[in-house]
């Protein structure tokens, strides 16, 4: 798994995103076991735009169906937006893309929260808060709760323990 060259297509593509999920997770507070790189983008035509071209670059490839995967490259623009979430493959590892997040106010309250990171080769990225991943934990069905990262982030924030 390497998520550098989809950071720097998307960084390079100037696309609005927050890093959220284990990735976030693991390069913000503890190295758990992920398998794929989630983000949350900004909602608006020019940066769907500019998320459909960094994907083409990193050679994603998704479709509605399995009769119509391949790569992203071969879509016609406006492709991104068939669905609030989307689960691409490519070389480097899965990537899961988000328009909207259930437990957050919006992405624009997030992205002015967000923290300013960088990976250990030095790629920079935008990660979600710790409040805001925190909320957006308690947002998801509880089977779909990552107990340990809700533990690890009210002890930070200083909640007193829910799970």
């Amino acid at each position: 798994m390497n998520i550098d060259p989809i950071l720097e297509a998307f960084n390079s593509k100037k696309v609005a995103y927050l890093l959220i999920g284990g990735m976030n997770f693991h390069l913000r507070h503890k190295p758990v076991l992920t398998y794929d790189i989630d983000f949350w983008i900004e909602d608006s035509p020019e940066n769907l735009r500019r998320c459909e071209q960094a994907l083409s670059e990193v050679n994603a490839e998704w479709g509605k169906s399995p009769e119509e995967w391949g790569p992203v490259g071969k879509l016609k623009p406006g492709w991104l937006s068939a669905s609030h979430e989307i689960a691409l493959t490519s070389p480097f590892c899965p990537i899961n893309v988000y328009i909207s997040r259930k437990g957050v106010d919006s992405w624009a309250g997030a992205n002015g929260r967000a923290y300013a990171g960088t990976t250990t080769t030095g790629i920079s990225y935008r990660g979600m808060s710790d409040e805001d991943t925190l909320n957006d934990q308690y947002a998801l069905d509880e089977q779909d709760r990552r107990i340990e990262r809700i533990r690890v982030l009210e002890q930070l924030l200083g909640r007193k323990p829910t799970v």
